[in-house]
C-alpha cells in the first residue's frame, strides 16, 4: 500500500496504483487523450502532467506509479503551464474546421483549451496536410488531420477486437493514423474507435453531419439486442418532434459498467436504434372480413376483454422474452389459470456468439422470463390444439409466428382461430393477419427492467413519449385486466 497527497488531500492505495487512478478516487480531474482504463497505457500525450515534489521535472499522471510519502500537485503553476505547452505543440497542425467537425461540443481540444489553454497562437507556418474525410471501413471515416496521434484505436484494435487492423505510419509531423494494406476497420465493435477518439479524427458515418450534439439529450437504457444486455445511453433529438415521421433517436453509446460490458458495444447494438422509429403500429387496428377499422383505445380494449371473457375454449397466450420484468409479472398474473396456455416464444433465439460481448439469444430478458416460470416448450401441441378446435383465441406479444415458424403448419392453425389479438410495437406477417392489433411501445418509450443472462437486473429509463397512439405493455395490461375483473398494480414485479 502507499500513501500519498494529491491536492493537499491524503489517500491510500494498492501497489502500482497509477497517479491518475488516485486522482479521480479523490475526484480530481487530471485531462488525458491518450490515457483510458479499458486499454495499455501508451504516456503519448502527455497532457497529464502533474507536479511531484522532488521530482526536477513534472511527470505524466497516467504512468507514474504511486508511492509512498508521495505529494502530488495537479493544479500548480508549473503543471498549468506545462499543459498549457502541451496543447500549443498539438494544436500546431490542427485544422481550424470546428465548425464543421462532428466532434464540435464534445471535443477534447476545445474543451482542454478552454480550461487549461487560453494561450495565444505564435504558429505562423504552413500547417501540415494530411488526408481528409477517408472510409477506412463500413461504420468509420478517418480525417487524419485532426488526429492527435493518441493511439487509442491502435490500442482497441489490438488489445479488445485483437484483429490490428490500424497502425501509425510515417515520422514526425507526418506521422497518422492509417488501416493496413488491403484491410479496411471491419469488425463486430469498429464503433468503440468513435467513442474513444478524443477528438474529430474519427467519426461516424452513421451519425455523421447528421446532428449538432448540443441539439441532444440522453437518457441510461440497456441495449436490447441480446442477453448480453449492454448498457447504453440513448441520444435523441430535442429539436424533432416526438411524435409523426422521422427519426427521433440519432445514436447509441455504451455506458461503462465493468461487470457487464466494461466500456464498449458492439456494432449491431448500436446501429439497431433504427427500430426505435421505423416500421411502427401507431393506432389500434381491427380486422373485419370486410374491412380494416381503427379503434381507439376504450373500444378496441372493451372488444378484446370481451372476446377474452366469453372464451368458451382455451385461449393460447405467446409471451416474449422483448417484455420487461414488470410486464412479464403482469402477463403471469392476468393470465394464470387452466383456461389459459401460456409459454415464452423466442422471437430470435439463435444468432452469432463471441467470446467477448455478442451472445446468441438475441432477446434481454429470457432469463428474466425463465425465473418467472415461463417455459419454451409446447408450441408444437398449441397449433395440434388449435386445429381440434380446443383452442379458441390466440395472445401474441410483438412475435412474427408466420416468419419463424413454418406458415404451413401456422396458417391453417391460425385460420382455425374465431380471433387474434396481436400486442407489438412493429407491423409484421403477424400484425398484419390478427383480429385485434394494439400498438405498444419499444423499450426506448417506457421504464423497466431486464435480467440478462448472468441473472444481472438492470433497469433502462424512458426517453422518448410513446409514437402515435402506442402505449407501454403495462398500461395495456393493466386496462385489460380492469375490464376483465382482475386487480392488477403497474408496480407489480412478480
Amino acid at each position: 500500500m502507499a500513501k500519498l497527497t494529491i491536492d493537499g488531500r491524503e489517500i491510500t492505495v494498492e501497489a502500482g496504483t497509477k497517479v491518475i487512478e488516485a486522482a479521480e478516487r479523490l475526484g480530481i480531474f487530471v485531462p488525458r487523450y491518450c490515457y483510458h482504463p479499458g486499454l495499455s497505457i501508451a504516456g503519448n500525450c502527455r497532457i497529464c502532467m502533474v507536479e511531484i515534489e522532488k521530482f526536477p521535472k513534472t511527470q505524466i499522471a497516467c504512468n507514474t506509479d504511486c508511492l509512498d510519502g508521495m505529494v502530488v500537485r495537479t493544479d500548480s503553476d508549473k503543471a498549468k503551464e506545462t499543459r498549457r505547452h502541451i496543447l500549443e505543440f498539438l494544436l500546431a497542425n490542427h485544422p481550424l474546421d470546428c465548425p464543421v467537425c462532428d466532434q464540435a461540443g464534445e471535443c477534447w481540444l476545445q474543451d482542454y483549451y478552454m480550461k487549461f489553454g487560453l494561450y495565444d497562437g505564435r504558429f505562423y507556418e504552413e500547417k501540415v496536410k494530411k488526408q481528409k474525410a477517408v472510409s477506412i471501413g463500413p461504420t468509420v471515416m478517418l480525417d487524419a488531420e485532426r488526429c492527435i496521434l493518441c493511439s487509442r484505436c491502435v490500442r482497441f484494435s489490438d488489445e479488445i477486437t485483437k484483429t490490428s487492423e490500424l497502425g501509425i505510419v510515417s515520422r514526425g509531423d507526418h506521422s497518422e493514423i492509417a488501416v493496413h494494406p488491403d484491410r479496411e476497420l471491419d469488425n463486430k465493435y469498429s464503433g468503440n474507435v468513435v467513442d474513444i477518439c478524443p477528438v474529430g479524427a474519427l467519426t461516424d458515418k452513421d451519425f455523421r453531419f447528421k446532428c449538432r450534439v448540443w441539439y441532444l439529450k440522453s437518457a441510461d437504457s440497456i441495449c436490447p439486442g441480446c442477453a448480453r444486455g449492454c448498457n447504453i445511453q440513448i441520444h435523441y433529438n430535442t429539436d424533432r418532434p416526438q411524435h409523426g415521421s422521422g427519426e427521433r433517436v440519432m445514436r447509441l453509446k455504451p455506458r461503462e459498467n465493468p461487470e457487464v460490458n466494461q466500456w464498449w458495444i458492439c456494432d449491431a447494438g448500436r446501429y439497431g436504434y433504427k427500430s426505435i422509429d421505423h416500421n411502427r403500429i401507431e393506432r389500434p387496428v381491427v380486422r373485419k372480413p370486410d374491412a380494416v377499422q381503427e379503434m381507439d383505445w376504450p373500444q378496441i380494449l372493451d372488444e378484446a376483454a370481451r372476446k377474452i371473457r366469453e372464451a368458451k375454449g382455451k385461449i393460447g397466450v405467446f409471451v416474449s422474452p422483448q417484455l420487461s420484468n414488470e410486464e412479464l409479472s403482469l402477463t403471469r398474473k392476468l393470465f394464470s389459470g387452466d383456461r389459459f396456455q401460456t409459454f415464452l416464444f423466442s422471437p430470435n433465439p439463435e444468432g452469432d456468439q463471441d467470446d467477448f460481448l455478442i451472445r446468441s439469444d438475441k432477446n434481454p430478458n429470457t432469463k428474466g422470463a425463465e425465473l418467472m416460470g415461463f417455459k419454451s416448450t409446447g408450441v408444437e401441441a398449441l397449433f395440434k390444439e388449435c386445429e381440434e378446435g380446443k383452442i379458441e383465441g390466440l395472445l401474441i406479444f410483438g412475435q412474427d409466428l408466420l416468419s419463424l415458424l413454418d406458415p404451413r403448419r401456422v396458417e391453417p392453425a391460425l385460420n382455425d382461430l374465431l380471433w387474434t389479438v396481436f400486442i407489438g410495437p412493429h407491423h409484421n406477417l403477424m400484425s398484419e393477419a390478427a383480429s385485434y392489433v394494439l400498438p405498444s411501445a419499444v423499450y426506448a418509450e417506457k421504464n423497466g427492467t431486464f435480467t440478462n443472462f448472468q441473472g444481472k437486473v438492470q433497469k433502462f429509463n424512458q426517453a422518448l413519449e410513446p409514437l402515435g397512439q402506442s402505449r407501454p405493455e403495462g398500461e395495456i395490461l393493466k386496462d385489460l385486466a380492469d375490464r376483465l375483473g382482475v386487480k392488477l398494480s403497474l408496480a407489480a414485479t412478480g
